[in-house]
C-alpha cells in the first residue's frame, strides 16, 4: 500500500528524503529491500540481530574453523536474502512470496549441513556422497541466485562463464584447454573445500569485513555524516564554487566509512548537488561532481569499498599496509577532483556561499567533533599493530560511547540494537558477492586457467609493459560496469593482475592497479552507475553526466599507471626526499591535465595551450627527471603566458 501511495503522489509533493530513497533503490541493487511489517519485520529483525550478535562473539571470544565460519556465516546471508529481497522486482514488497520463505529455508539449511556433518566430511577428504552432491549442488546454486537477486546480473554472467569452461575445458581452443571436470568432482571443490566458495573472500567477509561494516552502520547511527557536510560546508563553502567543493570534500571523509559509490551519492549528493544548481552550476556537471568524488570515496582508507581486506589476503601483507600504499593515491584522486571543481568555477566565475550563511567551524567541532573519535582511534589502533577485527571490536564500542558524550548525539538504546540490523543487512551485498567469486576463484584454480588467461594477455601486448597495463586496465573497466567493486577486484585479481606481476611489476602494485580500474567503472559511459544516481538528483542527462565524471575523475586513469611505473607513491621502499619529489611532480601534473580538460588556467585556454598542458601533464607523471623538468617547463610557459594575459585584461577594463 505504501508503494503505490507513493506512486500517487504528485512528484512535486515527495520529500527530497523520498526522492533520494527511490533514487538509491533504482541504481543500488542494495537497497531495493522488502518493507516488512508485523510479524515478519520483528521476525527479520531478530535473524540479523542474531546474525550481529553471532560475528561480534565469534570476534570477541575467537573464530571457530575457517569452514564452520564460514559456512554459519553464509546461511545467515543467504536466509536475509531471500527474506529481504524477492525472485521478482514486481512482486510486493511488503509480503514475503512462498517461494522466497523455501529459498530462505534452503538457503540456512544448505550451509547447516556442513555445519552438522563437519566431522565426516573431514573424515571422507573430499569423497562426497550422494546426498553430499545434491546438498553441494543446491548450495551453489542459491549462492548464484542470490547473486542476480543483490549483485546483479553481470555477475551471474561470469559466473556462469567460468562454470561452463570448468566441464568444456576438452572442446577450448588451445592453452585454454584441460580435461574438464565431472559434476561431483566441481562440486565436491567449491561446497566442501576452502577453495571455492567457503574460500579467502568469503572467510574475509565472515571476519573483518563484517565487523567494518558494522562498525560504518553504527557511525551512521551518530549522525557522523550530517557532521561532515556541516565541516565541508564551513571549511570550503565560502570559496569559488563553493557547494561543489563541499561535495568533494565531504564525499571524500564519507568515503573513509562507506563502502559503496551509489549510496555516498545519494547521501551526501541529495543536500550539495541542490546548492550547486542553486549556485550556478550547469545540472549535467553538479551532478558529475558528486558521481567523481563518492566514487572516489572507494579509494580512501580505511574501508576501501571492503576490497582492501581482500587484498591484504591475497597480497600477503599486513592490513596496515594496503592502508598506508592507498593514502597518496587516494589524496592525488581527490586533488584531482577539487582542482576540476576548482576550475569549472573559476572559467565561469561561480562564486561561494556567503560567510555568515555559513555554520562556523569552531561550533561544528565543539558540539559534533567527538563523533570523528572512533574513525580516529581505529587509524590509530591499525597503526599501532592491532589486528583489524580487534580495532574494529574497539571502534564499534566506542561508537556508541562516543555518541554519548553529548546528550544532542546521545544513541538511544532502541539505536544500539538497531545498528545491529542494520550492520546485518549492508554486509548482504558484499557476502554474496565474496560468495559468488569464491566460485570464480574455485574454477580457477582446479582449472589452471589464470596463469593461462595471464600469459594469453602477455602474448597479446607483445610482452611490453605499458600495452600489457592497457589491457589490463580495459578488462577491469569493463568488469566493473556491472560488478560491484569486491566481486571485480576478485575477479581481476584472478586473472588480470598475475599478467603484469609476470612482468615484473610488484604485486601490491599490480593489485592496487586492478582494483582503481574496477572502481572508475562508476563514473566510466556507458554504464556508469554513479553519475546515473548523480543525475537522477541533478535532473540531467546521464551521458553527459558520466562524460564529465569521467573528466573530473581523469586522475584515476593516470595514477595507477603512475605507481606501477613509480612505486615509491605505495610508500613502497620509499624515501623520505623521493616520495616528495614523485608527489609534488604528480600534483603539478594534476593541475596541468585539470586545466586543460576543464579549459582555464589562469585564463580561458586556447587549444594549444590546452594540447601543450596535457603534454606536459602527462611528461611530469610519467618517472623521470628530464621528464619532470620538461613537463614543468610547459606548464611553466603557458602559465606565464595567461598571466600575463589575465593581468592585460583586468587592465583593459580598468581603463
Amino acid at each position: 500500500m505504501k508503494d503505490k501511495e507513493k506512486k500517487g503522489t504528485p512528484a512535486e509533493m515527495l520529500t527530497e528524503a523520498d526522492k533520494a530513497e527511490a533514487i538509491l533503490k533504482k541504481y543500488d541493487m542494495e537497497s531495493d529491500k522488502m518493507e516488512y511489517t508485523g510479524f515478519m519485520a520483528k521476525f527479520v529483525t531478530a535473524l540479523a540481530i542474531a546474525f550481529s550478535v553471532f560475528q561480534l562473539y565469534t570476534a570477541t571470544f575467537g573464530v571457530l574453523d575457517a569452514q564452520l565460519q564460514r559456512a554459519v556465516h553464509l546461511g545467515f546471508g543467504l536466509s536475509l536474502v531471500y527474506l529481504l529481497y524477492p525472485t521478482r522486482k514486481s512482486w510486493s514488497r511488503h509480503k514475503l512470496h512462498p517461494f522466497d520463505l523455501l529459498l530462505a529455508i534452503l538457503g540456512a539449511a544448505a550451509p547447516a549441513y556442513i555445519v552438522i556433518e563437519y566431522q565426516s566430511l573431514v573424515l571422507r577428504a573430499g569423497l562426497t556422497s550422494g546426498l553430499d552432491l545434491y546438498i553441494g549442488l543446491l548450495g551453489l546454486l542459491l549462492v548464484i541466485e542470490a547473486a542476480r537477486r543483490v549483485v546483479g546480473i553481470p555477475m551471474v554472467c561470469v559466473v556462469l562463464a567460468f562454470l561452463a569452461y570448468a566441464f568444456l575445458g576438452p572442446y577450448m581452443p588451445g592453452v585454454l584447454a584441460h580435461r574438464g571436470l565431472t559434476v561431483s568432482q566441481l562440486v565436491g571443490h567449491l561446497f566442501y573445500t576452502t577453495e571455492g566458495i567457503f574460500g579467502i573472500p568469503l572467510g574475509v567477509s565472515s571476519t573483518f569485513i563484517f565487523l567494518f561494516i558494522l562498525f560504518g552502520a553504527y557511525l551512521e547511527s551518530t549522525g557522523l555524516g550530517k557532521f561532515f557536510i556541516d565541516l565541508a560546508n564551513s571549511i570550503a563553502g565560502w570559496a569559488s564554487g563553493g557547494p561543489a567543493k563541499v561535495a568533494v570534500l565531504s564525499s571524500g571523509l564519507m568515503g573513509t566509512v562507506s563502502g559503496s559509490s551509489v549510496a555516498n551519492v545519494v547521501g551526501t549528493g541529495s543536500l550539495t548537488i541542490p546548492m550547486m544548481k542553486k549556485l550556478g552550476y550547469h545540472k549535467n556537471f553538479a551532478g558529475a561532481v558528486e558521481a567523481a568524488a563518492s566514487t572516489g570515496g572507494q579509494l580512501m582508507p580505511p574501508v576501501m569499498g571492503a576490497a582492501a581486506f581482500l587484498m591484504a589476503e591475497f597480497v600477503g601483507v599486513p592490513y596496515i599496509d594496503i592502508v598506508k600504499a592507498a593514502i597518496i593515491p587516494a589524496f592525488l584522486y581527490f586533488v584531482g577532483v577539487w582542482l576540476g571543481v576548482h576550475f569549472e568555477a573559476k572559467r565561469t566565475n561561480l562564486k561561494g556561499i556567503p560567510r555568515d550563511q555559513l555554520p562556523k567551524i569552531w561550533t561544528i567541532l565543539r558540539d559534533r567533533g567527538h563523533l570523528a573519535l572512533p574513525l580516529i582511534i581505529i587509524v590509530y589502533l591499525l597503526v599501532s599493530g592491532y589486528t583489524p577485527m580487534r580495532a574494529a571490536l574497539v571502534a564499534i564500542v566506542l561508537a556508541i560511547l562516543c555518541s554519548a558524550l553529548r546528550k544532542s548525539t546521545r544513541m538511544k538504546p532502541m539505536q544500539v540494537v538497531e545498528g545491529l540490523e542494520n550492520g546485518a543487512k549492508n554486509v548482504l551485498g558484499v557476502l554474496v558477492a565474496c560468495a559468488a567469486a569464491g566460485i570464480i576463484i574455485g574454477v580457477v584454480t582446479k582449472t589452471g586457467v589464470g596463469l593461462k588467461l595471464a600469459s594469453g594477455l602477455i602474448e597479446l601486448s607483445g610482452g611490453l609493459l605499458l600495452p600489457t597495463m592497457f589491457f589490463t586496465m580495459i578488462t577491469a573497466i569493463l568488469l566493473g560496469m556491472g560488478v560491484p567493486t569486491t566481486a571485480n577486484y576478485v575477479i581481476t585479481s584472478t586473472i588480470a593482475a598475475p599478467a603484469l606481476v609476470q612482468m615484473g611489476v610488484p604485486v601490491l602494485a599490480a593489485h592496487m592497479f586492478v582494483f582503481y580500474f574496477g572502481i572508475i567503472a562508476d563514473v566510466t559511459p556507458p554504464v556508469a552507475l554513479a553519475a546515473y544516481a548523480g543525475s537522477g538528483i541533478s535532473g540531467g542527462n546521464p551521458l553527459w553526466t558520466g562524460v564529465n565524471a569521467s573528466k573530473l575523475a581523469i586522475a584515476a586513469f593516470i595514477i595507477p599507471y603512475m605507481f606501477v611505473l613509480s612505486p615509491t607513491l605505495l610508500m613502497m621502499d620509499a624515501t623520505a626526499g623521493g616520495l616528495i619529489v614523485t608527489t609534488v611532480t604528480a600534483l603539478i601534473g594534476m593541475v596541468s591535465l585539470s586545466s586543460a580538460l576543464i579549459g582555464f588556467l589562469a585564463a580561458a585556454c586556447r587549444g594549444w595551450e590546452r594540447i601543450v598542458l596535457i603534454v606536459g601533464g602527462l611528461l611530469m607523471i610519467s618517472p623521470g627527471l628530464v621528464t619532470d623538468l620538461i613537463g614543468a617547463a610547459m606548464f611553466a610557459a603557458v602559465l606565464t603566458l595567461q598571466l600575463r594575459r589575465s593581468k592585460d585584461a583586468d587592465g583593459a577594463l580598468a581603463d
